[in-house]
């Protein structure tokens, strides 16, 4: 805590923070997070390297965290995990070969609406580059539908209920 007063006083344009979610719980990254709050600057972006998830990303946020990076959106995309609002799926599964109802009805990706599951489901059985395109765009446009659901609700003042709901849908419990 003493380093990160010291930083602080330097006055640097933002302020990054490394080295969580690489094998501590949740909850001890939320715990740090909280225990440093009062040490940064509210007045400076605070970014967040590494953390990815949905539910991270809300508790993050609501412990003053400003931007996000991370591999999740694309990484699973192309091991056939899909974002949806309601929670992860996986596209290899059998359980999709003859589903023909889109990707995600919810999503703002022109994709998510185009393709149906079991087309997805096809190219990647068939190991089709296609696959990989397509679920990489509709997890990109979830994440930016994310953070944009997320900004909407902070300006609104309903950010904490937001997220409740949107975690209760999701599927994804936070340590919070």
């Amino acid at each position: 805590i003493k380093s990160l007063d010291e930083l602080t006083k330097i006055g640097f344009d933002g302020y990054a923070i490394g080295g969580l979610a690489v094998g501590e719980t949740q909850s001890e990254m939320f715990k740090v997070l909280d225990d440093i709050k009062k040490f940064m600057p509210e007045d400076k972006p605070r970014y967040l390297m590494g953390v990815g998830t949905p539910s991270d990303i809300l508790g993050a946020v609501k412990r003053g965290i400003d931007m996000f990076d991370c591999v999740i959106p694309t990484r699973n995309a192309r091991n056939s995990q899909l974002f949806t609002k309601n929670g992860k799926i996986n596209i290899r599964n059998a359980s999709y070969k003859n589903d023909h109802t889109p990707i995600d009805i919810d999503s703002n990706s022109i994709f998510s609406k185009k393709y149906t599951k079991s087309y997805l489901h096809h190219l990647f059985k068939t190991n089709e580059i296609l696959g990989l395109r397509i679920s990489t765009s509709h997890n990109l446009c979830f994440y930016i539908q994310l953070m944009n659901d997320i900004r909407k609700n902070i300006k609104a003042q309903t950010f904490n209920d937001w997220a409740i709901q949107f975690l209760e849908q999701y599927g994804e419990i936070s340590s919070d």
